[in-house]
């Protein structure tokens, strides 16, 4: 009897071999005269492990990794396809166990991510056995105000950053009378450090797709578009081919599941700014021009894309909905803390001994997450600083690390949870030279239109430039300086006309606040 054999295709496990992985696999059971079928699955969001290779069994699948492709002939030997590994004579260092139970997956709360890792990213039978579209055909029987008065019950909140209340959001646009409405989803991932749209749209298309046709149903919208993030065109090839089964299976286009309803729906490629992730920024640029931000009013829920009412939401956003329509928003709000509820995926990354995805739901600690879930640094050395929510994150210095994963504690604390991006830093770090990049970053990436922004950052790069070159007479000269950097992060975030330039205080100052002696340069000439 042949036994199955999972190996990822997601861009992470690609990156670290897995195509070399499969291709040994079926040369080395052809050699041998072993039946053994080959499955491509999505990752399950373990990067330290990746590639991982899973064997069906009868007990469940069985875990071994990182596997290279010089490791199948011993593996092989060892009798990978009989079974644990594990134990007795014939253990093996990669063999993990049962994947279920690895600590690091069975301590998470996968709701959005139940998936990943688990099916066929192109399989709808895969999809449909576990409970795909599910969210979709009972949306299918329901009212559209009944659909929003769902979303609003579960407390999700946009995961793009701003955390606004996504049900807020589909009310404006339903009550917003139009010839026509769209579903755009914000798929320009660039914060540093964050991968968990990746892993949606390479790993679990049909939740996307399905998120988005929900809210189509909900606002009255019929057309959709996915802006997609260039570098990812593993991504873009998954999305179209989905999109097109589902089409021929009736779950998009006219007529969905014989309804009378319609909800068509497109992948565009992103103009490569960071900018664009912006939403007015994006809808500029998805309209063909130049991604430039808009000002506010109007909102693009009231005029959007080409003068429409327009929801613009975030991957995970519209990910987190099949979940709360299929089972309920009670299911989803009964998760979390205060006014952040259900689950929130968190990226490991930077300098992590085990990074990858973790969805938890609000309220465990960042330590948590970094020691617990991360295993601490990868080189060994002492933690020493954190930037949660992208480059325009703070710094956290180890007082804040107990800090729970929280809006209002993060905002509380002048930081951002954002997208779920932690990358780490060991105590080997300059944060002086993060200030900068975070300067530098905003200097590179403004769009221009506002004077704060585009010719603040390039200030602020000057006078960091200055300190730390020790361009200074004395000391007094020094904290000039530092007055005159403060002076810029105010200007910046008061006077800047969106999130790019009044955001990219929060790292710089973080950083003059929690680790001011890394600007104690010696003075040139002393």
């Amino acid at each position: 009897m042949s036994v199955r054999v999972i190996v990822p295709r997601d861009t992470t496990a690609l990156s670290l071999g897995a195509d070399a992985v499969a291709a040994r696999l079926e040369r080395e059971a052809r050699a041998r005269g072993l039946a053994l079928t080959l499955v491509r699955n999505g990752s399950r969001g373990a990067a330290w492990l990746e590639p991982l290779v899973e064997v069906e069994t009868p007990q469940g699948r069985l875990a071994f990794g990182p596997v290279a492709a010089e490791d199948i002939p011993g593996l092989l030997d060892a009798g990978l396809l009989d079974g644990d590994l594990r134990a007795g004579d014939t253990a093996h260092p990669l063999a993990l166990g049962p994947t279920e139970a690895l600590p690091w997956f069975a301590r998470q709360q996968r709701f959005t991510f139940a998936r990943i890792g688990v099916t066929d990213p192109l399989s709808l039978a895969d999809y449909l056995a576990h409970d795909g579209f599910r969210g979709l055909e009972l949306a299918l029987t329901r009212t559209p105000q009944d659909i929003v008065e769902e979303v609003k019950a579960s407390g999700l909140r946009g995961r793009g950053g701003a955390a606004f209340p996504t049900g807020i959001k589909w009310q404006t646009v339903l009550d917003t009378a139009a010839d026509q409405k769209y579903i755009v989803c914000n798929a320009d991932e660039g914060d540093s450090g964050t991968f968990a749209d990746r892993l949606v749209m390479e790993c679990d298309p049909y939740l996307l797709i399905e998120g988005m046709a929900i809210a189509g149903l909900a606002v009255g919208a019929t057309q959709g578009y996915i802006y997609l993030r260039s570098e990812y065109p593993l991504a873009k090839t998954i999305l179209d081919a989905a999109i097109a089964r589902a089409e021929a299976a009736g779950y998009l286009g006219e007529d969905i599941r014989g309804s009378g309803r319609a909800f068509h729906l497109e992948v565009r490629l992103g103009a490569g700014a960071y900018i664009c992730g912006e939403e007015t920024s994006l809808l500029e640029s998805l309209e063909g021009k130049r991604g430039l931000v808009r000002a506010k009013p109007p909102l693009p829920a009231i005029v959007g894309l080409f003068g429409r009412p327009t929801v613009v939401n975030n991957v995970l956003s519209l990910a987190a909905v099949p979940f709360i329509l299929a089972e309920g928003a009670a299911a989803y709000a009964e998760v979390g803390m205060g006014r952040s509820r259900g689950t929130l995926a968190l990226q490991l990354a930077g300098n992590v001994r085990r990074g990858g995805l973790v969805e938890l739901a609000f309220g465990a600690s960042l330590r948590e997450l970094m020691e617990g879930f991360g295993g601490g640094t990868a080189s060994g050395r002492p933690l020493r600083a954190v930037q949660v929510g992208g480059p325009l994150g703070a710094y956290l210095p180890e007082a804040q690390w107990d800090l729970p994963l929280d809006y209002e504690a993060f905002a509380a604390e002048g930081a951002v949870l954002g997208h779920g991006g932690v990358v780490m830093f060991d105590d080997s770090v300059d944060m002086a030279e993060q200030a900068r990049f975070s300067m530098e970053f905003c200097k590179v990436e403004s769009c221009g239109k506002c004077t704060p922004c585009r010719i603040g950052s390039t200030r602020g790069v000057e006078v960091i430039d200055r300190i730390l070159a020790g361009r200074i007479h004395a000391d007094r000269d020094r904290e000039a300086n530092l007055e005159l950097l403060r002076d810029l992060c105010d200007t910046l975030e008061d006077g800047s006309l969106c999130a790019m330039g009044g955001m990219t205080p929060f790292p710089v100052r973080s950083a003059l606040t929690h680790f001011p002696d890394d600007f104690r340069r010696p003075v040139e000439g002393a």
